[in-house]
C-alpha cells in the first residue's frame, strides 16, 4: 500500500467521479483506475461499485475512507513537522528520565537552557529504570538525568550533579505534624506509613520507607507499586510516607524535612568527550548554572 493508491482512491471516494479525481490528481484517468485496482487487489475487497455511469462506495469503501484520511493527514503532519525544523534549524537531543516525577526537576533545566539555545529541541523519553539504561549504554540517547544512587557509573560515563534534594516526610495536609519545620524518623515510628514499591522511587528513598515500615505492625503499612498511587493514598489519609522533595506535593499534603538524613544526588549522565556540538553546548550550559 502507497500514498498513490490511497490519495486516488481518497479522490475517488470523494468526488464519485474517476474523471474528476484525475483532474485533481493531475495523472490520466487510467492511472487513477489502476492504483484504485492495485489497492483493492491488496486489501482483498472491493471499495467501489462501478458503472459506465456512476460510481459508489462498498460497505468496505465507507470504512476504509476515515483510515485512508487519517493516514494522509498524519503524514501531512509529519511532512510540516519536518519541513518546519528544516526551515527553522531546530537541533533535537534525545534526553532519558527514569519517571514522571523527575519531569519536574527536568522542567528547572530546561527552563535555563531554553533562552541560551532557542534551537534545541528536547525530545524527552520517560523509561523505566532498567530500559532507559540499557538504551544510554547503547547510545540511544544523548544523555540522562537521574538520581546518583540509582544509575551506575561505567568508565565512559561522566556524573556532574546539578542540585541536592532534601528527604522528607509527606503527610496530609490535616496532620498535627505539619506546623513542624522538621521531624525526625523515629518519630513516624508511631504513624501509618505508605511505602512504595517501585523504581520511580530512587532507592534511598525506599531503604528508608523500608526501614520506618520495620519498625512498625504490619497492619499500619500501605503497600502501593505507584508514586502517584502514593500520593493519593497519603492524601486520602492513610498514612505517612518518606519521598524527595518536589513541586508534585500540592495543598493536601505537607512536605517536612527529614532530621539528619543526607540529602540525595541530582544530575546529568553523559558520554566522556561527546562529538555533537549541540549537546556539548548543552552540557556546558547545564553544569554551569547555579540551580536554586
Amino acid at each position: 500500500m502507497n500514498t498513490d493508491q490511497l490519495k486516488s482512491f481518497i479522490q475517488v471516494a470523494e468526488n464519485l467521479n474517476f474523471a474528476r479525481a484525475a483532474e485533481l490528481l493531475k495523472i490520466t484517468q487510467s492511472a487513477v483506475s489502476r492504483q484504485i485496482h492495485s489497492l483493492e487487489d491488496e486489501l482483498g475487497t472491493k471499495l467501489l461499485h462501478r458503472t459506465t455511469r456512476t460510481v459508489t462506495l462498498t460497505p468496505a469503501g465507507i470504512s476504509f475512507l476515515e483510515d485512508a484520511k487519517n493516514v494522509m493527514g498524519r503524514l501531512n503532519v509529519a511532512r510540516q513537522k519536518i519541513q518546519r525544523h528544516q526551515s527553522t534549524n531546530i537541533q533535537v537531543l534525545t534526553i532519558g528520565c527514569q519517571n514522571e516525577a523527575n519531569l519536574d526537576l527536568l522542567c528547572k533545566i530546561l527552563k535555563s537552557c531554553r533562552e541560551q539555545m532557542p534551537q534545541l529541541y528536547p525530545f524527552l523519553k520517560v523509561i523505566p529504570h532498567r530500559s532507559i539504561l540499557n538504551l544510554f549504554y547503547q547510545d540511544e540517547l544523548d544523555l540522562l538525568f537521574g538520581f546518583r544512587d540509582d544509575i551506575p557509573i561505567k568508565n565512559d560515563t561522566i556524573y556532574k550533579e546539578l542540585f541536592q534534594i532534601p528527604l522528607c516526610c509527606i503527610i496530609p495536609a490535616a496532620h498535627p505534624y505539619t506546623s513542624r519545620s522538621e521531624l525526625a524518623k523515629e518519630e513516624l515510628y508511631l504513624e501509618n506509613m505508605v511505602v512504595c514499591n517501585s523504581y520511580a522511587i530512587p532507592s534511598r528513598v525506599a531503604e528508608m520507607q523500608n526501614q520506618i515500615s520495620q519498625r512498625i505492625p504490619p497492619e499500619s503499612t500501605c503497600m502501593c507499586e505507584n508514586l502517584q498511587v502514593l500520593l493519593t493514598l497519603v492524601r486520602a489519609g492513610y498514612g505517612c510516607s518518606v519521598l524527595p522533595q518536589m513541586n508534585f506535593i500540592n495543598s493536601d499534603i505537607c512536605a517536612i524535612p527529614l532530621k539528619d538524613s543526607a540529602p540525595l544526588s541530582y544530575g546529568i549522565y553523559y558520554k566522556k568527550s561527546p562529538q555533537n556540538p549541540l549537546l556539548k553546548n548543552f552540557i556546558s550550559i547545564v553544569t554551569s548554572t547555579k540551580f536554586d
